[in-house]
């Protein structure tokens, strides 16, 4: 392979869809004022289920991102990408008429795909035979077909990919998206998360395995990041998209930069299939690769997006990794467990966190992790409890860790010339 020149990777444009607004400042806002996107469950019939609270985008209408038409040829998570991608290109000021759009890379995961519209074929199907399933099933519940619908709408011809990586989605679209950009690959990319899989089955599927927590008397106070009283999440629906750019092509157009992704780093943990490694070893390791990658050392970092299901094994868990990781200096770095308020967004989780950490810097203001009242000696960092705190930030990591063991954490820097 030939030698290539690299370069500085600037994040220049982002876009939300979310349970707490449908657009990033509303996004955003939500999680200044701490409050929760969890309620009880409208997608499916709660009378079927014990488990009764998701985190449901609210007020979204494909039509206002997309004609009629392909709104019709999309499922839920790809019409959050469409809808994304397009708030993040506008506000990125990228005049795609005056770039080279092979250049431009499209690389959006989901982890769930279009699993709702699986379920719901599979029960037309027994009900009414072959003759009822929809003509467009197939090629909209395919996973791949959010980065290629973004592609399709906005004409990108750069590589398109798709991870699958649970939990960790987002987080490492963005980090490989980075990687192509500064090999030299793209001068552009549009990346991140999406999923919209709150369903019967779907949730089902994880109560079974104890990660849903029960409604309580308020389902807005059930998801408790490293509370001692922790007990599980709430499925959620969201996408987070990111546009990064060169920064030599974002400084010759005279964009806005929001900070610049410095590092990524992954890990495995090759432990179990759902649970974390309790030893937090290969999160750990990830951070530092993360940090290396960026040329920083533990004593940088200001702030972390947690991963903080709010689930007793991974806040303990990742609680470990990040001390392994960072050693004394944990103690002195705020820690923000954002799930508390946005549910468990599947593969959309990491992008929100590393737009989190963009939005940190630009506004020297960290979220809080709310529902915190009863701290649990094996999570005793700063989780900034309930109250978002103003704070200068310059470098901040986004963690995520998904089942099956993958770990990926992304390092954002402050920018400067």
């Amino acid at each position: 392979m030939k030698t290539q020149q690299t370069h500085r990777v600037v994040i220049t444009g982002m876009g939300a869809i979310t349970p707490l607004g449908n657009s990033v400042a509303a996004m955003w806002d939500g999680l200044a004022a701490g409050r929760s996107g969890v309620g009880y469950a409208t997608g499916y019939d709660t009378d079927q289920i014990p488990y009764v609270i998701a985190a449901e985008v609210k007020g979204f209408d494909p039509r206002d991102y997309m004609d009629a038409k392909a709104a019709r040829r999309m499922a839920r998570f790809a019409q959050f990408a469409v809808a994304a991608a397009g708030e993040a290109l506008r506000d990125s000021g990228l005049n795609l008429d005056a770039i080279d759009r092979t250049r431009v890379a499209v690389n959006i995961g989901t982890s769930l795909g279009g699993t709702a519209n699986v379920e719901a074929q599979t029960l037309q199907f027994e009900a009414k035979g072959r003759k009822r399933i929809d003509t467009l099933y197939l090629p909209t519940f395919i996973y791949n077909m959010a980065s290629c619908q973004v592609a399709i709408q906005h004409g990108l011809h750069g590589p398109t990919t798709t991870p699958v990586l649970a939990c960790a989605t987002g987080t490492y679209a963005i980090g490989e998206a980075a990687r192509a950009v500064h090999r030299g690959d793209a001068l552009a990319a549009v990346c991140g998360g999406t999923d919209a899989g709150v369903t019967a089955l779907n949730t089902m599927g994880f109560g079974v395995i104890g990660a849903i927590a029960p409604a309580g008397d308020d389902p807005a106070a059930a998801v408790r990041p490293f509370d001692a009283r922790r007990h599980g999440t709430a499925g959620g629906e969201a996408c987070g998209i990111l546009v990064l750019e060169q920064l030599e092509h974002a400084l010759a157009r005279g964009a806005r930069i929001y900070a610049e992704l410095a590092g990524f780093g992954a890990t495995e943990d090759a432990f179990h299939i759902t649970a974390p490694a309790p030893t937090g070893q290969y999160a750990a390791l990830a951070i530092t690769r993360a940090l290396e990658d960026a040329e920083l050392a533990p004593a940088d970092v200001d702030h972390i997006s947690a991963h903080g299901t709010g689930t007793p094994l991974n806040d303990a868990a990742e609680t470990q990794a990040i001390k392994l990781a960072l050693g004394e200096h944990a103690y002195r770095v705020s820690v923000s467990g954002i799930k508390s308020m946005l549910g468990h967004t599947a593969g959309a989780a990491g992008a929100l966190a590393v737009i989190g950490c963009a939005k940190t810097i630009e506004t020297d203001l960290v979220p809080p992790t709310i529902n915190y009242q009863q701290p649990d000696p094996a999570c005793d960092l700063d989780y900034v409890p309930n109250v978002a705190r103003s704070q200068r930030v310059n470098v901040a990591l986004a963690n995520a860790f998904g089942f099956g063991g993958q770990n990926a954490v992304i390092c954002v820097r402050r920018y400067q010339a």
